[in-house]
């Protein structure tokens, strides 16, 4: 194993503060699918039993990535991309994909349903992160710097929009457009691209009667509270009752029925309203300093894979996090965006943790090269 190395840097910052948010996505996960998990399955611990499984599987993979080189995945960056691609083909066969809920965006596998676009969202970054290296001296070159990037987001963008997901595509837009300003990649590239994109956007949502809702719900949730605008209505109902200290832990009412997704993409509510302000708070704090560690971690690297590599992790679970939080108080619109760490989600959480192994690695890498 000769990947391996001697492990005495890792960031002890950003490892605290991901266990105080992985400590509390199981307890929240239980508090706020309890109920429901024993109407439904007669097991109020069933989707905690779940949780708990994905999080030991999500934890072995980060300790495992931590101690690994991480240049070995600018190696594995073409190879990862192919299979990736092939897996969200594979998602939109009959028989191989699974359809829940008008969408088509799971792999059963031996049982275990596995979200490919999850796993498209680190491979992105990967193949950014390479080609960066790749390019390096020619960014502001159209057909060689930033065409190759454009195409890989443009074939990820449309595959993942088509499952329906489009806060997921939307998502790897932004991560991937901050990762290429950064790097330096002309700023007229970016603004040409997003300005050709925002009519087929505009045609995605006016497309779609179902997005188009949630677009002018989101403008005036309380003109249709009752159907259109309930998530986010029940979501400040719940945010209104927990005050500044909360109702307590396992105290609130808004989950019993009335919040949608309350252990999933509504999460943060549930927090809201059983910790209050402060858990709230709290929990953005978390975020907050993970984002400042992954940032250093980038800018202490020496090795500029390195450095695209931390950035575009680090803004890849920070902007899905801001998200979730800023849907579930209004700033945003709906979207099926889980909260990293926090909400349930098995291939979400699986990735999310081998993010966490990747950006450990370079910190303890680095800690060693200074």
């Amino acid at each position: 194993m000769r990947n391996m190395a001697n492990h005495t840097g890792y960031d002890s910052i950003l490892c605290v503060a991901l266990a105080l948010l992985l400590l509390t996505g199981v307890v929240m996960v239980f508090s706020a699918s309890g109920v429901y998990a024993l109407t439904k399955f007669n097991d109020p611990y069933y989707f905690l039993k779940r949780q708990i499984m994905w999080l030991a599987l999500g934890t072995l993979t980060m300790i495992y990535v931590s101690r690994l080189d991480y240049t070995l995945f600018e190696k594995l960056a073409y190879p990862a991309l192919l299979i990736t691609f092939l897996l969200l083909a594979a998602v939109m066969v009959p028989g191989i994909g699974r359809e829940a809920g008008g969408a088509r965006r799971w792999l059963s596998i031996g049982g275990i349903n596995f979200q490919a676009s999850e796993l498209a969202k680190f491979t992105l970054v990967l193949f950014i992160a390479k080609s960066l290296v790749k390019r390096a001296d020619k960014l502001n070159d159209f057909l060689y710097g930033y065409l190759p990037n454009l195409i890989v987001l443009g074939v990820f963008f449309l595959m993942i929009l088509s499952q329906p997901d489009f806060g997921g595509a939307v998502l790897i837009g932004a991560v991937a457009f901050c990762m290429l300003f950064i790097a330096g990649i002309r700023f007229k590239f970016l603004a040409y691209s997003a300005l050709t994109a925002l009519p087929f956007l505009a045609l995605a949502i006016l497309g779609q009667e179902y997005r188009t809702r949630r677009i002018l719900s989101f403008l005036n949730p309380w003109e249709d509270a009752s159907n259109t605008g309930f998530q986010a209505v029940q979501s400040f109902l719940a945010f209104g009752r927990g005050g500044f200290w909360g109702l307590g832990l396992g105290d609130g009412k808004q989950k019993l029925f009335y919040l949608p997704e309350a252990h999933t993409d509504f999460i943060y509510s549930v927090i809201g309203e059983e910790l209050g302000f402060l858990g709230a708070s709290g929990i953005l704090l978390l975020f907050a300093i993970l984002m400042w560690r992954g940032f250093s971690i980038a800018l202490s690297c020496k090795d500029d894979f390195g450095t695209h590599l931390a950035l575009g992790l680090t803004l890849l679970i920070g902007l899905q996090g801001i998200t979730n939080m800023g849907v579930a108080v209004g700033l945003l619109p709906t979207k099926g965006l889980p909260l990293p760490f926090i909400s349930l989600g098995g291939s979400s959480l699986l990735i999310s943790m081998l993010c966490m192994g990747t950006l450990l690695s370079i910190s303890e890498k680095t800690s060693r090269q200074r």
